[in-house]
C-alpha cells in the first residue's frame, strides 16, 4: 500500500513539472532573449494626418512672425527698415501684436486685418523706398532686390524671359527662403511683364521693381515660418 501511494505521487509531481514547464515562456538556449511583447496595438495611437489633406505638410500649424522678427526679416530682404516718422515699424508695433508688459504681457502672433493691414503700409514704404535708390544705382552688386538686372536699367520690357525668371527666383529665395518653380513662376513672370510694361507707360521705371516687392513681402510665405 505504501509503495501505491509512493508511486501516486511521484507521477502527481512529474505532472505538475510537466505542466509548468510547458506553461512558463523562456529561453531555451544560453544567451537567448525573453520574448516582447509589442506595447503599441492598434488604436493606441493616433496616425499621422494625411499630407494630402494638410496642404502637403504634416505638424503644427505656420506661425506668424513676431514684430521683432518682422523688421530683421524686412530689413534682411528688402535692404532698409520700415522707418517712417511715426508710422514706421516702433510706432505701429502695440498695433502689429507686441507686447507692452503693462496691459498686455504676451505677443499676438495670430494673423488678422489689422496687421495685414499695417504690413501693406509698410511694405508700400520700404518697396517703393528701395526701389527709387535702386534704379539710380548702376553697380549692380550694390542693390538689393536688382542684382540679377542689367548694369544700367533700360526698358525692363526688354527682359529676355530668361532674366525675368532669374530675378523672380533670386528674389523669392530673398523674401521666402525658397525659389519660385514651375506653373507659379510662370504666373509671377507675366505678372512682372504687366508691370514693367505700365511702368514704361507711366514713365516710372521703378514701379516694376516696388510692386514685386510689395507682393512678395506682404505674402503669407514671408510672415510665417
Amino acid at each position: 500500500m505504501r509503495r501505491v501511494l509512493l508511486t501516486a505521487a511521484l507521477l502527481a509531481l512529474s505532472a505538475g513539472c510537466n505542466k509548468s514547464s510547458e506553461e512558463k515562456p523562456g529561453p531555451t538556449l544560453d544567451g537567448q532573449l525573453e520574448p516582447v511583447a509589442n506595447p503599441h496595438q492598434p488604436g493606441d495611437f493616433d496616425p499621422l494626418p494625411d499630407p494630402e489633406e494638410q496642404g502637403g505638410s504634416v505638424g503644427r500649424a505656420p506661425r506668424r512672425l513676431t514684430v521683432s522678427q518682422l523688421d530683421a526679416a524686412i530689413l534682411e530682404a528688402v535692404g532698409r527698415r520700415w522707418v517712417n516718422g511715426g508710422d514706421g515699424i516702433d510706432a505701429r508695433a502695440s498695433s502689429l501684436g507686441r507686447a507692452d508688459f503693462a496691459l498686455v504681457s504676451s505677443e499676438n502672433t495670430e494673423p488678422n486685418l489689422v496687421f495685414a493691414k499695417f504690413l501693406e503700409d509698410g511694405a508700400r514704404f520700404v518697396c517703393i523706398a528701395q526701389a527709387a535708390d535702386e534704379v539710380k544705382q548702376a553697380d549692380a552688386s550694390k542693390r538689393t532686390l536688382s542684382r540679377t538686372l542689367p548694369g544700367t536699367w533700360d526698358d525692363l520690357r526688354k527682359l529676355s524671359d530668361a532674366q525675368v525668371r532669374e530675378f523672380l527666383v533670386y528674389n523669392s529665395l530673398r523674401f521666402w527662403g525658397a525659389p519660385l518653380e514651375g506653373e507659379e513662376l510662370t504666373k509671377w513672370a507675366g505678372f512682372f511683364t504687366q508691370a514693367a510694361a505700365r511702368a514704361e507707360t507711366a514713365k516710372r521705371r521703378a514701379d516694376a521693381l516696388a510692386v514685386t516687392c510689395i507682393a512678395m513681402l506682404t505674402d503669407a510665405r514671408f510672415i510665417t515660418y
